[in-house]
């Protein structure tokens, strides 16, 4: 009898395991070949969100420089701030698309368990 519930269990695990794998490949399937066009898509929007404001600041610290006698550098402080604003700005990007994939996936699953 013992023998017989913990193959029922194993055969329940193995079902459930196989069933998660399956829901996986079939969502993988439908969103097609996104995953390689997305992340060079992501790499290139984290790379611009932090190359604009760094080139900007360095730009306009420059301009500053070279208008104004100062014993601090204006492109260094400016480049400095650039950095933080570009870095800013590409975590905003990256948390808005997380939590759009993150909301996606449980959107999936409720219409799975619905079904």
């Amino acid at each position: 009898m013992a023998d017989e519930s913990d193959k029922s269990k194993l055969n329940q695990q193995f079902r459930r395991k196989v069933e998660e794998s399956q829901k996986r490949k079939i969502r993988a399937r439908r969103q097609g070949d996104q995953g390689v066009w997305f992340g060079l898509g992501m790499f290139g929007l984290v790379g611009w969100s932090v190359a604009i404001p760094v080139l900007a600041a360095i730009a306009l610290g420059i301009w500053i420089d070279s208008r104004i006698q100062s014993r601090y550098s204006w492109t260094l402080m400016l480049l400095l701030t650039g950095i933080i604003v570009g870095c800013l700005n590409a975590w905003f990007w990256i948390s808005r698309e997380r939590k759009n994939i993150e909301e996606a996936y449980h959107r999936e699953r409720r219409d799975e368990d619905d079904s």
